[in-house]
């Protein structure tokens, strides 16, 4: 596997895990704003976005045949989509504490250009693969 698959894919567990930490506190305490919003945000685009990214990086370029169209792009992609779901999860705090979603906002903009850059490198990865040959006609 690349490096930029394997980092996807720590990434993913370790946003896993902590969806888990803050899915047990609440079952404790119950779905206390800002923990509901962070616990769902590191399930959705920590594990499973971060999984899908990875797996796409190790998957499509084989199945295209082609090498990933961009590679730098996708280590800029893996910092964005970290920055942005670190910095969703504390806009959420913030927010809960009366002091507005401009971080809130900011971050989900890093974490769309994230999504952004993989849509653009895979779409350009697939896009260079060769037609499947046609079956001759009987």
């Amino acid at each position: 596997m690349s490096n930029i698959t394997v980092w996807f894919i720590r990434c993913a567990m370790i946003y896993f895990l902590l969806a888990v930490l803050l899915g047990i506190m609440m079952s404790l305490t119950g779905p206390v704003f800002p923990y509901m919003q962070i616990h769902v945000h590191f399930n959705l685009l920590g594990w499973m976005s971060m999984m899908v990214f990875g797996v796409g990086y190790h998957i499509l370029p084989r199945f295209s045949g082609k090498p990933l169209w961009n590679e730098p792009l996708s280590y800029w992609q893996l910092w964005l989509a970290n920055a942005g779901l670190i910095g969703m999860a504390i806009g959420w705090w913030v927010s809960s504490r009366g002091m507005g979603n401009t971080a809130l906002f900011a971050a989900s903009i890093v974490e769309a250009a994230s999504i952004f850059l993989f849509v653009l490198n895979m779409m350009k990865t697939i896009k260079a693969a060769p037609a499947p040959p046609k079956l001759a006609a009987k």
